[in-house]
């Protein structure tokens, strides 16, 4: 298995003595188990419960201390405790509440164990009376995998050695990068399709593993939503709101499905929290914080390109196209671009947003937060002069760089507005969305 950018940040947990047991959340099947499956090899002891079955439950729903609990979960592995550090991972945690609870105990009495839980987010937080310890557990996001871990995944070392070099330097392989974008782009970043992918780099075979995904989604709706109508909703949304990602969604009716808005937001809420898509909402101001205007109609992201165009029907679209921007009206770009924006954080409660002005039309695709200020990016090709409602935004921000996002090489230019103000293009090719960071470090040095 290819090694996930989430194992430094296990890593980093690990090495903090004032470490929490940690809530690994993220959609089913991007690869939880089999993070902390190979993370487990640095203890010395590595205790793995998976709470889907019942044994495993009752073990942990024992009324005994926790210093009798932990001995009795060697135990049940047949495990004898080692001396040097001890890692449990609770799998499908969902399943027990009281062993969610417990999660406290283990921080505020054996805070010399190590403690990981995961679950599948679709069904436990649809029971609103499952609620995690506050304060007393730490979270980490575990997104599809990124450009770069697919670039790893394909053994692309050298290619990866390249990006991490100037930005000017990887255009005499701007070509080579851009063609496995494009083939990134197609797969997505779900772990097993990945994998496959880089074992038989045939497309069609991992069709496969994305119809058994989809199917899996579905089931869990009908598992474990309350509500004939609102298994319904969620299973429309599952079979036909692909189509949508990247466009501007009205929630009644969406879709021509004939629901109403409190039933479609209901639902979206809910595939929300299971991390499978997001309702990206407009903001009207230029700069922190960042305030949604959730009466907007919002952009819905999807969590995975690779599903998008699976259950879209776009994939052979974008295998023919000769620039991503003008793929399926450049949605997939955006959709895309706000995948590789999202996998740049691992924190839960991290959300994208988009810049609208009211009244006007100016709006542009994405904002961007470094260093305590807005920046605005557009996915985009053609000219300056088309980038009209990022020059508005410009006009109104106090800072001087704005990204372009793009099929084409690296550069930066300098553009001013019809009203006179001056600021400096970052013309990003989408293999570079993940170094936005250290890429406006350096162009801000450059002042």
């Amino acid at each position: 298995m290819f090694k996930r950018k989430i194992l430094s940040k296990l890593e980093t947990w690990k090495q903090d003595k004032r470490h929490k047991p940690l809530i690994l959340r993220g959609a089913r099947q991007v690869g939880k188990t089999t993070v902390v499956n190979e993370f487990g090899s640095q203890f010395d002891n590595y205790l793995y419960f998976n709470l889907e079955n019942t044994e495993s439950i009752k073990l942990f729903e024992m009324e005994i201390p926790l210093d009798d609990l932990v001995s009795m979960l060697f135990a049940s592995l047949g495990k004898q405790q080692k001396d040097g550090c001890t890692l449990i991972f609770i799998d499908e945690i969902q399943n027990s509440p009281k062993t969610i609870a417990l999660l406290r105990y283990f921080y505020e009495q054996r805070p010399d164990l190590y403690v990981i839980a995961a679950g599948s987010l679709l069904e436990n937080l649809v029971d609103v009376n499952v609620s995690f310890p506050v304060g007393r557990v730490q979270y980490l996001a575990l997104r599809p995998c990124s450009f770069y871990e697919f670039l790893g995944a394909l053994g692309k070392n050298n290619l990866l050695a390249v990006l991490s070099q100037k930005a000017e330097y990887t255009a005499t392989f701007h070509e080579q990068l851009m063609y496995l974008f494009n083939q990134y782009t197609i797969v997505g970043g779900m772990p097993e399709v990945v994998q496959q992918y880089s074992e038989t780099r045939d497309i069609i075979a991992i069709e496969d593993v994305y119809e058994t995904l989809v199917q899996a989604y579905k089931d869990d709706s009908e598992k474990y939503v309350r509500g004939n109508k609102l298994t319904d909703t969620v299973r429309f949304i599952l079979s036909y709101g692909w189509a949508f990602s990247g466009e501007t969604v009205t929630l009644g009716n969406f879709a021509n499905s004939g629901y109403k808005s409190r039933e479609v937001g209901e639902a979206f809420r809910l595939l929300e929290k299971a991390m499978l898509l997001e309702l990206v909402y407009p903001v009207s101001s230029t700069q922190l914080p960042i305030i949604p205007e959730t009466k907007r109609m919002p952009k819905l992201i999807w969590f995975d390109t690779g599903l998008v165009n699976y259950q879209a029907g776009i994939r052979k679209e974008i295998i023919g196209s000769t620039d991503m921007v003008d793929s399926w009206r450049g949605h997939i770009a955006e959709q895309i671009t706000a995948q590789e924006l999202l996998s740049m954080e691992d924190r839960v409660g991290q959300h994208r947003s988009f810049w609208a002005r009211p009244n006007n039309g100016a709006e542009v695709d994405f904002i961007f937060t470094h260093e305590s200020r807005l920046y605005p990016i557009e996915v985009k090709s053609g000219t300056n002069a088309h980038l009209r409602s990022l020059q508005v935004f410009m006009d109104n921000s106090d800072v001087d760089i704005a990204i372009r996002v793009w099929s084409k090489e690296y550069s930066v230019d300098k553009v001013k507005t019809p009203k006179g103000k001056e600021f400096r293009l970052v013309n990003l090719p989408f293999y570079l969305i993940g170094r936005l960071h250290e890429i406006l470090d350096n162009v801000l040095k450059r002042k």
